[in-house]
Order: C-alpha cells, then sequence, then structure tokens
C-alpha cells in the first residue's frame, strides 16, 4: 500500500486491529516497520550524523506492544541506532527525553492515537526542537514508501522514564510551593480512562500528600470499557462531576488517553473545560506577564477575549488545530511580541516555559501550584474565573459536503456567505481580525452573539459554531444560516 495515506496532519494514524466492520488494517506490523526504519534515515540527515539514540513509548492501546515490536525491529535494521522503549508512557514524555540530560535521544516515536476508537492507533514523531511538523511526516513517509522489510531482531534497552518524568513534575511543585507535601489534607481526585495517565495519582499526587481514593479508571486499558478518553466530551466531564461530587474532593483532575491533554473539575462539581479553561491558564499566565499574547483556536467564545483582556491580556484567536496554535504562539515570540500561552479548547495546553509542549500533566502542575496559593488564601478557581461571562446557548452544527471536490467547493461557499453576511443578515459584523473561516458577530431585536464557518482541516465537513447570550439566539441564527446553505450540496 502507498504508506502516505496514513499521513493525519502531523501524525501517522490508521487502523491496527480488526473488530469494526468495513474498517480494515492498514497500519500493520510491516507498515510500522517501514515508517520507523524510514525515521532513522531522515533524522539521520537532518542532524547530520550516524550514530543516533531513538527512545520507543506506548500508551494503553491493545495493539500497542505489537506495534512497539515492530517499530523497534525496524530502528534496529539501521546501523548504528541506540533504541530505549519505556513501555507505557506518555506523549508529553517522550518529547521531554530528547531534551532530558540523563537520556539525550535524538529522536523519539510515541505510538498513540489519542481518544479515537480502539481499533486505531498511530505513531507520532519528536527531535530536540520538538513534535514534527506535516511536512516532516510528507517526507518520512515517502522513504518509507522506498524501504524493505526483512524479519529482524528487535534489540533495544528499557528504561521506566515514566517515573523520572513523575520526579521532576513533583520537584517542580515543590519548588513552587516551598513545602515538601503541598497538598497533605486535599483530596484530589484522577480519571485517567483507563489510559496512560494513572501515573498522576499514585507518582505525583500521593507523593505530594494529596488523598487520591476515589480515583477512577487508572488501570491501563486498552478496550476503554469505562469512556472515550476525552475530556472534551460533555458526557465525560458530566460524569466525572458526579464522581467528584460524591467523593467529596476538592478537585479531579482528568486526562485524556496520552496525557497530551487534561480537564479539571472543582470541589462543586463545576466542570473546568473548554472556555473555562482557558480563562484559568490565562489567568495563571497573565499574573506572571501582563500584556501576554494568548493564543487560543477560532471557536472560543466573546466572553473569553473580555476575560482575557480584563485581565491585562491581548487575545489573539486562531486556527483550529492544536500544531497550528502552538506554532502561531512560537511565531509570535519570534516577532517580538510576547507570549507564554497557546491553549485550544480541546485541552492542548502549550506554555512557552514548558518549549511550548502540549502536555496535560504539566498543565495541571500548573494548576495545582494556583489551587495551593488560592487555599492558603482560602480562595477556590471560583475567585479567579468567576467573572468570565459563558454564553446562555451554544450550539455547533456539522455539514457534509457532498460534492468531489470539496475544497475549492467549501472555499466557493465561504465567499458566498460574505456575500450573503453584507446583503442578507440583519445586525450582522464580520468578526476582526479572524484567522479562519468566517465569524460573524450578531445583534439584532434582543440577540447577542455569534457565528463562525469553517472548513474542517482533513475531512469534507463544514463545521458551523454558533452562541447566543440571550435564550432562542442560537435557533434564530441557525434558522438563518440553514436557509443560506439551502441551495448548496452539503447534508447535515
Amino acid at each position: 500500500m502507498d504508506l502516505r495515506k496514513l499521513q493525519n496532519g502531523s501524525d501517522v494514524r490508521g487502523i491496527a486491529l480488526e473488530g469494526i466492520k468495513g474498517e480494515n488494517v492498514n497500519l500493520t506490523n510491516e507498515a510500522s516497520y517501514k515508517i520507523s526504519k524510514a525515521f532513522v534515515k531522515w533524522l539521520k540527515k537532518r542532524l547530520n550524523k550516524d550514530n543516533i539514540k531513538i527512545t520507543i513509548g506506548r500508551d494503553s492501546r491493545l495493539s500497542g506492544p505489537d506495534l512497539a515490536e515492530s517499530v523497534m525491529k525496524g530502528l534496529s535494521s539501521e546501523d548504528n541506532v541506540e533504541v530505549v522503549y519505556f513501555d507505557l508512557c506518555t506523549t508529553p514524555a517522550m518529547f521531554m527525553s530528547c531534551v532530558n540530560g540523563e537520556v539525550n535521544a535524538d529522536g523519539a516515536i510515541m505510538i498513540t492515537a489519542s481518544h479515537l476508537p480502539f481499533n486505531r492507533n498511530g505513531l507520532k514523531f519528536f527531535t530536540k526542537d520538538g513534535g514534527a511538523e506535516k511536512e516532516d511526516i510528507k517526507a518520512i513517509l515517502e522513504i518509507a514508501n522506498e524501504m524493505e522489510y526483512s524479519e529482524n531482531e528487535a534489540k533495544y534497552q528499557t528504561l521506566d522514564f515514566l517515573s523520572m518524568y513523575a520526579s521532576n513534575l513533583v520537584k517542580i511543585i515543590r519548588e513552587k510551593t516551598g513545602e515538601e507535601r503541598p497538598l497533605e489534607g486535599k483530596k484530589i481526585i484522577v480519571d485517567a480512562g483507563n489510559g496512560a495517565g494513572g501515573f498522576f495519582a499514585h507518582k505525583v499526587l500521593d507523593v505530594l500528600g494529596a488523598d487520591t481514593r476515589g480515583s477512577v479508571y487508572l488501570e491501563p486499558d486498552g478496550k476503554f470499557p469505562n469512556h472515550v478518553p476525552n475530556p472534551e466530551l460533555k458526557d465525560v466531564m458530566d460524569s466525572f462531576s458526579e464522581v467528584v461530587v460524591k467523593e467529596k474532593a476538592d478537585l479531579g483532575i482528568i486526562f485524556d488517553t496520552d496525557v497530551d491533554r487534561a480537564a479539571a473539575v472543582d470541589k462543586s462539581g463545576e466542570e473546568i473545560s473548554r472556555n473555562k479553561l482557558v480563562a484559568l491558564m490565562a489567568s495563571i499566565c497573565l499574573q506572571e506577564a501582563k500584556g501576554s499574547y494568548i493564543v487560543t483556536d477560532s471557536v472560543t467564545s466573546s466572553g473569553l477575549k473580555e476575560f482575557i483582556e480584563e485581565k491585562g491580556g491581548v487575545h489573539h484567536r486562531f486556527k483550529r488545530g492544536y500544531k497550528n496554535v502552538i506554532n502561531e504562539g512560537i511565531r509570535l515570540n519570534k516577532d517580538g511580541k510576547e507570549c507564554l500561552l497557546a491553549i485550544e479548547t480541546s485541552g492542548h495546553c502549550a506554555l512557552r516555559e514548558n518549549y511550548f509542549l502540549d502536555d496535560g500533566a504539566y498543565m495541571v502542575v500548573k494548576i495545582l501550584i494556583k489551587f495551593y496559593d488560592l487555599a492558603k488564601e482560602g480562595k477556590t478557581f471560583a475567585d479567579l474565573i468567576g467573572s468570565l461571562k459563558e454564553p446562555k446557548e451554544e450550539a455547533e452544527l456539522r455539514a457534509t459536503f457532498l460534492a468531489a471536490d470539496f475544497k475549492d467547493y467549501g472555499a466557493k461557499l465561504l465567499e458566498d456567505f460574505k456575500v450573503y453576511v453584507k446583503e442578507e443578515m440583519k445586525g450582522a459584523s464580520f468578526e476582526e481580525p479572524n484567522f479562519e473561516g468566517v465569524r460573524v458577530n450578531v445583534e439584532r431585536d434582543g440577540i447577542k452573539g455569534w457565528v463562525l464557518l469553517r472548513l474542517s482541516l482533513h475531512d469534507p465537513v463544514l463545521p458551523i459554531n454558533i452562541e447566543s447570550e440571550s435564550e432562542g439566539g442560537v435557533e434564530n441564527i441557525k434558522k438563518e444560516i440553514l436557509a443560506f446553505l439551502d441551495k448548496y450540496e452539503v447534508k447535515l
């Protein structure tokens, strides 16, 4: 098969297990072997060195061990490659193995497909410069298409790097709080969703004195029997909120499968995710540096923009896609515009102080330090982000393009929508600046809200986000959008 078809943005992703009708395995052991072999050739050329060290880790997926074996066979088939296997690990920890002075890897491969179904898996690649970009993945897969497969032995060492990574998180919290057990007397529970995040309860929170009894789904299980490990989903967050209240916890922490995303729940059961999570992290960063740019994705609320500005920050609403958001934060700093935080509403959060790495565990470390500081003052997160104005209504629609040339068709639709806004939509004005799709503010007849039409990054889909500060506003705006879409080849 053409291995280039496995590219998914800046990752490699595919079907690794049978089990879902109509979904045939394409991320095979042979494919993984060839791709990892190609990574060696690509990395040696990039670094201009012949002797390299590559680390391997995986999340809890059922296909992980077999794919790891194939990846290590592919790496071992090349000369002068030192391979170190971490076994169960997290995506952020894999990057950290490249900058950790003790390990000092030249490259790293994480075997994960984040929150996707059990039959999926994928490969993420890192160097000391960070995660691979789209162009890098394209180049690696083009090399992989020329590789031969053979049955050689996998030669590797093993290392419990996750414990080393966790120890560093503990060290950071102790240094910032000045206490050995700063979480003593606090009940903090974790929902790891049977992914790789269970370590945080035992290797971080317990060590810092927290009571973690009542934590759920800490054991790795690639069948994900309890819920999809995705803190972006409302039903997942609602369920965990109930657990936090039931257990009378002071704080709840929830991770996705490979721990590059996270969210929180306070003692009242209030979810700190999406706009609230962005507000919390922006508050923390802006207390450290007023005037910082805060980069977010395109679907953040109008209330969040006001909140960030009130806190002394500059809200830079950019594009969907965590790599887009992170790269924009990096670009702003290079252009002399200080940016401490790049965060997507999905829970991907990258801080300048941490290599602009989207690391769910490191974000939680920042949250725990602030939790400690607030508790000393008798305050909670509500005192920090209580002024965030939230919409009364919100909705997301997804229109699927029926036209074969959906990219050109979608681009034309958006241009037509701009004309429609100018000529037909009462009380509508374009949001400026705007970096993705067409975002329109609507204020008329007691309605105040906004709508965003944008093209999906990979699929033939037109996502439509609508928010309103007044009841009935979403339906009012929605009717107008549906009327516009009626003459186009889309299916809602």
